[in-house]
Formats: C-alpha cells, sequence, structure tokens
C-alpha cells in the first residue's frame, strides 16, 4: 500500500519514525512518501520536505512567511496527486494539516490523524471542521478523549508514544549514570525561541559556578549559531544530538514549552519550563488560549507540577531562584519524582502508541468504512 505522511516538526519527525517502522511490520511492501526529517528517512520513508523549511513560529512569522507557505501547501497538492496514496497521514502540525486535511476529503482521499491539534487549548470551535474533514482521529493524551467526546466526536486514544521512545532509550543506555553537576538547558528547536530564551539561561548559569550546563543542540540549527552566545559562558557546553544522554545524565533542567516538557519528565528530572514570544504574538495568545498551564506534565497532571515561567516572569533572576530550589531542595525534588510517575502511569494506559496507531492505520487501509 502507498501512505504519504505530513510532519512538521521535530517532535513530529520522532514520532513519524516510529509510526513508520511499526507500518513495515505490519505491511512489508509499503511505499511510505513524507513530510518529516532525517528520522523517518532512516526509518523507511521517501522525504520530499524537511521540517527545517517549514516551522514557522508565532503569528508575525507566519504572516511574513506568507509566500512561502503558500508555495508548500500547493507543492503538497501536487504531490499527493502524483502518487495516489491510498491513505494520507497528518502528524500534529495542524496550521498545516488541518487545512491539508480539508483539501484531501474535497478531493475523496483518505486521511487520518496522529496526534491530535491542540484545540483543547483554543479554537475548541474548530472540532466542528474536524468532524467534516478528518476520517480518523488519534489521541495520544489521556483528557483528549473525553474532549472529543464532549463534542460527540469519536477518536482513539492510543498511548503516548514517548513513553517508550524513553523507555527504549533507557534501556539501551544503563551506563550513563547521573551527575549532581550537571544542569540540561533546553531551549527550544526554532532560532527564534533560542534567541529569546537562551540568553536567560545562560545568565543563569554565572550564579551556579559549581555546576555544569549542557545545551542540546536543535537538530536544525547550526552549531555556529550556539557558539556566538554562549562564548562568555565557561561553564556551558554544547552537545550536538544528545537530547536523552543529557537528560540521563542531567540533576536538572531548565526547558522550554513544548514536548521536550514531557520528555524531561519521563527521563525522571526536575525542571523548570520556560516561555517567552513576542509581544505581539504573545497578546494574541493570551487572549485565545484558555488553560492554566501551558506545560504538558501540568496539564496532564491537572496541576503544578513543575513550576512555569511565562514571558514577564522569565527573568534571570527568577530562574535562578526557581533553579536553586531545584538543585538543593529534596522535598521539592522528591515531590516532582512522585509527579513524574504518576504521570508516566497515566501515559501508560494506553499501551504501545506507535504500534497502536500503525494497527488503525493498516486497519483502515486493508477495510475502508
Amino acid at each position: 500500500m502507498k501512505y504519504y505522511i505530513i510532519a512538521g516538526e521535530a517532535s513530529g519527525d520522532l514520532h513519524g519514525s516510529n509510526l513508520i517502522l511499526e507500518l513495515l511490520k505490519l505491511d512489508s511492501g509499503a511505499v511510505i512518501r513524507c513530510w518529516g526529517g532525517d528520522k523517518m528517512e532512516e526509518a523507511g520513508g521517501i522525504l520530499v520536505k524537511h521540517y527545517r523549511s517549514l516551522a514557522f513560529m508565532g503569528f508575525t512569522e507566519v504572516v511574513s512567511n506568507l509566500p512561502a507557505i503558500l508555495r508548500n501547501f500547493t507543492f503538497c497538492k501536487k504531490d499527493i496527486l502524483a502518487f495516489k496514496p491510498d491513505l494520507v497521514i497528518f502528524i500534529d502540525y495542524p496550521g498545516f494539516n488541518l487545512r491539508m486535511a480539508k483539501w484531501t476529503r474535497e478531493n475523496s482521499i483518505r486521511n487520518v490523524f496522529y496526534i491530535s491539534p491542540q484545540v483543547w487549548a483554543w479554537k475548541e470551535s474548530r472540532v466542528k471542521m474536524i468532524r467534516k474533514v478528518v476520517d480518523k482521529m488519534m489521541v495520544i493524551l489521556p483528557f483528549e478523549k473525553k474532549f472529543y467526546e464532549n463534542w460527540n466526536f469519536e477518536v482513539d486514544y492510543v498511548g503516548h508514544p514517548l513513553v517508550q521512545v524513553a523507555d527504549k532509550f533507557k534501556a539501551a543506555h544503563p551506563d550513563i549514570e547521573q551527575d549532581v553537576n550537571l544542569v540540561a538547558l533546553l531551549p527550544g528547536s526554532r532560532k527564534q525561541e533560542i534567541k529569546a530564551k537562551l540568553p536567560i539561561m545562560l545568565e543563569v548559569t554565572r550564579n551556579f559556578s559549581e555546576k555544569e550546563f549542557v545545551i542540546a543542540k536543535a537538530p536544525a540549527i547550526d552549531k555556529s549559531f550556539y557558539r556566538d552566545l554562549i562564548a562568555d559562558y565557561p561553564n556551558v557546553a554544547l552537545q550536538d544530538g544528545g537530547t536523552y544522554q543529557i537528560l540521563l545524565r542531567s540533576y536538572a533542567a531548565v526547558v522550554t514549552s513544548g514536548t521536550a516538557t514531557l520528555e524531561t519528565a519521563l527521563f525522571g528530572v526536575p525542571q523548570i519550563v520556560c516561555y517567552k514570544a513576542g509581544a505581539v504574538s504573545y497578546q494574541i495568545a493570551k487572549r485565545l488560549v484558555k488553560l492554566k498551564f501551558i506545560s504538558l506534565v501540568n496539564l496532564i497532571m491537572n496541576k503544578e507540577v513543575v513550576k512555569e515561567l511565562i514571558q514577564a516572569e522569565l527573568t534571570a533572576e527568577n530562574l535562578s531562584g526557581e533553579l536553586n530550589d531545584l538543585l538543593y531542595d529534596p522535598v521539592k525534588r522528591e515531590r516532582i519524582k512522585f509527579d513524574y510517575y504518576l504521570l508516566k502511569k497515566q501515559l501508560s494506559e494506553g499501551g504501545n502508541a506507535s504500534a497502536n496507531a500503525a494497527a488503525i492505520i493498516y486497519e483502515q487501509v486493508m477495510h475502508p468504512a
């Protein structure tokens, strides 16, 4: 069978690669054409667009890059029509994928959505559109199934794919030990978010000269971009392609809001979550988003497990104080770790997410409704 997968971010590349591996177990003759990254290509996909050319973040950046985005839509439509897939698989990346889902429906091309857009965070009314254009929705957060049921849309909860990813990595690296003097800095995967947060994180390192700070390099960002930023900070190092190795070794972490907060929790590392956007983007988002928390850890647990420093609260002074607590308050550390245990228990209830999603997708192809 022929599958066309669209993922537009590093996290989508990771989940897409595991999905491809599971699909090939069920359908050894599958031809998989994809938008994604190196991981999806290594897993067996034919890569036609890399996510590094797709990752536009924030309202103002989207507007300024509108011509490129429109060209991507045009290219995608032509490529799908030429490939003639049995199924199009959308992985998150809602700004692009929901529009493409609408187009596939209009052109009688069957689709599935793996990893729901976070419509529960804003624009809940989008569910009405999703029901019209998505043939099958698979969700990875426990509360999402109930959310969609409230909108009269039946979806499949498949578990969270990061549980298996983290467990597999830990099992493969039993020799990596935690270093009490190591702090992970995860400033994000895009240049603009790194520029917004990393300088603040770096300033904090001056207050902890006894510690070593390691930045996890984003796959799509060149090393030279970081070198200019960290040149004046003697206890800061850059590590390429080793986020999970860093987390296995780390005693604490400073993390940009997003998938990395959940990865950090699954590796059991106490963390502080940081968020800082452009003034215009933040004010727009603030008026649209109706959530108590921004990190996936706190959202899933429905309470403050980890501290969130958002926008004006993200200062070197505030971050230093919170990091000091993480490093030197054993009671706080144990409370966070226990909540991490409960979090993982929730996310594990669905089983192996990648295998579950692949089975649903294969069923959709072999036995279309």
